[in-house]
């Protein structure tokens, strides 16, 4: 059997030329644009939440002049922005990020410090204040529960996947739980996300697209008014159940 990679022809190839090419120009004229919108809102938006929302509009526009992929959002997106939710979804790709940043709302990323090292991509999440992951580093996990939280208090939702890492089965890992802990702490009702058909996108191990109809389903948000630290592995499994479920429909429906 003929894996991914190998079948992918000179048309993939050509096409993921074209869109690393967009991927790039689009990433440098975004920074100063991001630049001059956090210098100019920074005494009234601390959150930097245009910032960062203009900051998103990089996968929006990439993925329209992108060939090869074809993404959705379907379910009730919330109708006030600016109304914090601590967001959760698994984990199938890194273009993820890519389509959950099409979701008509910002918010901000809990992600590895190797991606604020990446050039003019890490300047972008610095100005959009997404949030630093120093995995093993001492007081890694209190600084992005407090960073969470100012983010929140801002009225910025948050935006975490609790799998940790990307599943290199396709099957829902387990969740950690961080981001519940974080909600409860907060106060935040927790927006649920279900991400299917990314896996395809890019191949782990391959520098070329492939060919991609994905979808994110926002589902139901989960009150977490009233719960305790006590909640946490009701609140983690409850959720993780809600995105299995909605993940196996989409794939049960082509979606």
């Amino acid at each position: 059997m003929r894996s991914e990679s190998a079948s992918r022809g000179p048309i993939s190839t050509v096409a993921s030329i074209w869109a690393w090419f967009v991927l790039g120009v689009t990433v440098i004229l975004a920074v100063p644009v991001v630049a001059v919108i956090r210098l100019v809102t920074a005494p009234f938006d601390r959150g930097a939440y245009l910032a960062g929302f203009a900051f998103r509009k990089v996968a929006v526009v990439h993925q329209r002049l992108n060939p090869l992929w074809r993404f959705r959002v379907e379910g009730s997106v919330p109708t006030d922005p600016r109304r914090p939710y601590v967001v959760v979804a698994n984990h199938e790709s890194f273009v993820d990020i890519l389509l959950i940043s099409h979701l008509p709302m910002e918010m901000k990323w809990v992600s590895k410090s190797t991606f604020f090292k990446i050039p003019l991509v890490g300047w972008l999440m610095w100005l959009a204040r997404d949030i630093k992951l120093v995995r093993g580093a001492e007081g890694g996990g209190a600084h992005v529960y407090r960073e969470s939280r100012e983010r929140l208090d801002c009225r910025v939702s948050v935006m975490l996947f609790p799998e940790g890492t990307r599943s290199a089965t396709g099957e829902l890992g387990e969740f950690k739980d961080g981001a519940f802990r974080i909600a409860i702490n907060a106060g935040a009702p927790i927006l649920p996300l279900a991400v299917h058909g990314t896996r395809t996108a890019l191949v782990k191990h391959d520098w070329r697209f492939g060919r991609s109809t994905a979808t994110v389903r926002v589902l139901d948000p989960i009150p977490t008014e009233g719960l305790t630290t006590a909640d946490v592995d009701d609140l983690r499994e409850r959720v993780r159940a809600m995105i299995d479920g909605a993940r196996h429909d989409l794939a049960a429906s082509g979606a």
